[in-house]
């Protein structure tokens, strides 16, 4: 089985093409190829799994699956490198295109220069802030500034989906944030019917900030685009940034825009690490 390794600012994805798929996609079991391919000793390893198959409302559909076989719906890093993927295979000749995803048909554009794709910026659509939409036990809208405790400590969350969900929480000092035990356990937490990426926020400037994130199936990740957006609203909700930001990650950088159209528009890189064939021995 070929296969491509692609990365957004380091979180790396296995892109399978099965844009040839004559209709037997339910009977791959993606969720437990997912959890073989990412394994990082015993696989190719990655964050998760992208899946490219034909779309009948789209340009081509996306599906990922996180390493422990999860099927998130939607993933930012993951859909700039699908969008480049699409351009440099042909499957899509113009710098712009709808893909199909769990959160619905999103529409990246492509910075092209001499023919070779220099970054994307996707339309992520509207954040939502209903706390049965996101979902978040409660009611109304929107989840800005509630209570949440974990392993003991209370911290102030705000409540955000970008077609995910997400819990974001500002913090003066990482050295002080016990993140591989908080992280899982606000993930898990009951508040989250679905479970919840979780991202640690530091406000750096009115338009910068600095971001940490547990990724939901994943764990720590060096970058998250949903989580990215999501923090960018929380940080305007609460006062804290303009509405154009640059979010500082563990993998680099992406600027988000909350457009007066109410829409999200995320830019960042899309890269490839390599190619090769699993044997599945």
């Amino acid at each position: 089985m070929e296969f491509i390794k692609m990365h957004g600012l380091g979180n790396d994805f296995i892109f399978l093409d099965q844009m040839s798929d004559s209709g037997e996609e339910g009977n791959a079991n993606y969720s437990e190829l997912a959890e073989k391919l990412c394994h990082r000793r015993f696989g190719i390893g990655g964050d998760g799994l992208v899946v490219i198959l034909p779309s009948k409302v789209a340009d081509a559909r996306m599906r990922i699956f996180n390493s422990d076989g999860s099927e998130p719906e939607m993933c930012g890093n993951g859909i700039r490198c699908f969008a480049r993927y699409l351009y440099d295979q042909g499957i899509v000749v113009s710098d712009s295109m709808l893909v199909e995803t769990g959160a619905g048909i999103l529409k990246p554009k492509l910075f092209i220069k001499d023919g070779q794709v220099q970054g994307v910026q996707v339309d992520m659509g509207e954040p939502v802030l209903k706390a049965e939409l996101i979902p978040v036990l409660g009611e109304g809208e929107p989840v800005i500034g509630r209570s949440i405790e974990a392993l003991g400590e209370t911290y102030l969350y705000t409540a955000v989906s970008m077609g995910n969900p997400h819990c974001i929480i500002f913090v003066e000092d990482y050295a002080t944030l016990d993140f591989d035990r908080v992280g899982p356990a606000i993930e898990k937490h009951s508040l989250f019917p679905r479970k919840t990426n979780v991202e640690f926020i530091q406000i750096n400037s009115p338009q910068e900030i600095t971001m940490k994130v547990w990724e939901r199936g994943a764990g720590p990740t060096l970058a998250c685009g949903t989580g990215a957006c999501a923090s960018v609203v929380a940080s305007v909700l609460n006062h804290k940034t303009e509405r154009k930001v640059t979010v500082h990650l563990p993998g680099g950088d992406l600027f988000i825009e909350w457009g007066a159209d109410n829409h999200v528009y995320m830019t960042g890189p899309a890269a490839y690490a390599f190619k090769g064939e699993w044997l599945g021995l």
